[in-house]
């Protein structure tokens, strides 16, 4: 039995959003400054820059997080790799060289409360049963996710042209069905989503931050021809192909 008291009830904390054993907690105000901060930390709350945190119920679903992610835990959380041999430890450590994630991502059983680390970046709560159980994530945004997901990495259709556009060779897929908890760097109100059936969907820059894993993703010249590339000023585009949906960060910059 454990009680967790100036936090919940705490006047300067909000719950911004709450889906499975996931719920988003901001800071109204960061009162933790000296006098010398005190300008920053005033302008930066009325721009909406302020701390998140994401709690874990344990009890609700077995999570899985970032490496180094976590804060706190009370209660009967317990803590595991979730490495199931050597092979499995082979393959996540191959995987997370060439995705950017950790290599190791920490599984918390029990029944109890775990609590990440705070972020000025904003959290998104997905369900991937909205993404027909397969998505496909940007380099860094994964954070934790239920326990019974899967991850994996997919690999770029036309390796040659990959690094040129602004993007690595690799990505995380994750697939099942389940609750995703992303780090954005913008918030969800300033998310485009853009479903496509049969189409396609042409983007000059990494402005994607996640896409259907049943989209062909391609890098390709924005013309037919070189020259026709050249006077278009776009050179080479981002393309998403066939049935599914991508999620648009169009307002940060971009490679």
């Amino acid at each position: 039995m454990f009680e967790v008291r100036n936090f919940f009830d705490n006047d300067d904390i909000k719950t911004i959003d709450k889906l499975g054993a996931f719920t988003v907690i901001e800071y109204q105000r960061d009162l933790s400054v000296t006098p010398m901060e005190a300008q920053v930390a005033y302008f930066s709350n009325a721009m909406n820059v302020r701390k998140r945190q994401v709690i874990c119920d344990v009890g609700k679903s077995n999570v899985t997080v970032q490496g180094g992610a976590m804060q706190w835990s009370v209660g009967g959380v317990n803590a595991t790799t979730g490495l199931k041999g050597v092979g499995d430890f082979l393959g996540k450590a191959l995987r997370g060289s060439v995705t950017g994630e950790s290599a190791i991502k920490p599984e918390y059983t029990g029944d109890g409360l775990l609590v990440l680390e705070p972020t000025y970046k904003h959290i998104l709560l997905i369900d991937t049963a909205d993404w027909n159980g397969s998505i496909v994530l940007d380099d860094g945004l994964f954070l934790a996710c239920d326990s019974n997901l899967k991850h994996k990495a997919v690999m770029r259709s036309n390796i040659s042209s990959a690094v040129a556009g602004g993007e690595g060779l690799f990505n995380l897929g994750i697939e099942g069905r389940g609750i995703l908890c992303l780090e954005s760097p913008c918030p969800k109100e300033e998310l485009v989503e853009i479903s496509l059936t049969n189409d396609v969907l042409k983007i000059d820059g990494n402005m994607a931050i996640a896409w259907s894993g049943s989209l062909d993703f391609t890098v390709e010249r924005s013309g037919k021809t070189l020259i026709g590339s050249a006077a278009s000023g776009e050179g080479l585009v981002n393309v998403y192909r066939g049935t599914g949906k991508v999620l648009l960060a169009p307002v940060i910059k971009t490679v």
